[in-house]
């Protein structure tokens, strides 16, 4: 008998990811999104075709919405989330309202699954950032650090708190569970509101007009160690089928190389194949200066280290959006 698998956000950018990845592995999965960040591009076209694939449109902010579902789930994961740092500067009580809503009611459904083996919660590596602004945090970061809050009355802090809440609702759902903190993954569907799409595209136009021109770069000293997709993504599935995974708090990314964002931008430019000069700009309110994961104790339970270079990593990441979005007729998702 085939696995089933629930996967809320299955439309965006991960989720959509981890829904290729499950059906390479012979589950059947239902898709639910409201697709307000996703797009209705060729791969969730792909989704509707397939015989092991329902896409369901619901909006978790309503506790009903999952009610007509069956109870022949064995894993449910949890994507879905108001995210993303415009929404979150422009929208926080919707943010930590809207959230803890979407996992309450993934939760519920999830509670009434009598073979459940494993809800999953991806949570953010964002719930350190409290510990790095007012204690001193390790780096790179080990999933047993203690941690802290940022002041209340930032807007960006409305995200950690909903996922530090979420963590605290799985942990004590009396669910088997994994959370995630996942770092700086990227890769193709990702949208544009991100660092290295975001600088993709301004370089991508930079070189089609002709000449150098000068990017200005955001918070050009801070660091970010980052993570291609699917390596993410396999990680994400060993800890939800493995025993080891299981209960656990896990980090998600890649331990080393540690770059800054200027380094990054640079690496862009070579991966694009234009010159161009690179100019320091402001430091992003509210962005951590470094992150790093400690990767040991997930390595250890998936069996599993990251097998795609940075260079490669972008190289692909640039080959997609270069076809489908900057040349090609893909909607970015939002």
């Amino acid at each position: 008998m085939k696995k089933r698998a629930l996967v809320t956000g299955g439309a965006g950018f991960i989720g959509g990811h981890f829904t290729t990845r499950l059906l390479a592995e012979g589950f059947a999965v239902d898709v639910v999104d409201d697709m307000s960040r996703g797009v209705d591009d060729a791969l969730v076209a792909s989704f509707r075709a397939s015989p092991d694939v329902r896409v369901i449109t619901a909006d978790l902010r309503d506790p009903k919405s999952l009610a007509g579902l069956d109870d022949g789930y064995t894993h449910v994961v949890h994507f879905a989330a108001l995210l993303g740092v415009q929404n979150v500067l422009d929208r926080p009580y919707a943010v930590l309202r809207e959230n803890v809503a979407m996992l309450e009611t993934a939760l519920d459904l999830a509670a009434r699954q009598p073979a459940l083996e494993r809800f999953v919660f991806p949570s953010t590596s964002e719930v350190y950032v409290g510990t790095l602004q007012n204690f001193e945090l390790p780096l790179p970061t080990p999933e047993s650090t203690p941690l802290a809050v940022s002041a209340l009355d930032h807007p960006r802090t409305s995200y950690m708190l909903s996922k530090i809440y979420g963590e605290a609702l799985v942990q004590h759902a009396g669910l088997p569970f994994t959370i995630i903190r996942p770092h700086n993954v990227y890769g193709p569907r990702m949208g544009l509101r991100h660092v290295v799409p975001e600088l993709l595209s301004k370089i991508h136009r930079l070189a089609k007009a002709g000449d150098g021109g000068e990017l200005e770069v955001a918070s050009p000293e801070h660091s970010r160690t980052f993570c291609y997709v699917d390596d993410a993504v396999e990680l994400f599935f060993r800890l939800m089928t493995r025993t080891e995974g299981k209960n656990g708090t896990f980090n998600v990314g890649i331990e080393a190389p540690e770059v800054s964002i200027l380094a990054l931008a640079e690496k862009l430019a070579k991966t694009v194949g234009h010159t161009v000069t690179l100019r320091a700009g402001a430091v992003t309110p509210g962005s951590p200066s470094r992150r790093a994961p400690r990767m040991a104790h997930a390595t250890k339970a998936a069996e599993y280290t990251g097998q795609v270079s940075l260079e490669e990593g972008l190289a692909r990441t640039y080959a997609w959006y270069r076809d489908h979005v900057f040349e090609g007729k893909t909607t970015s998702a939002k």
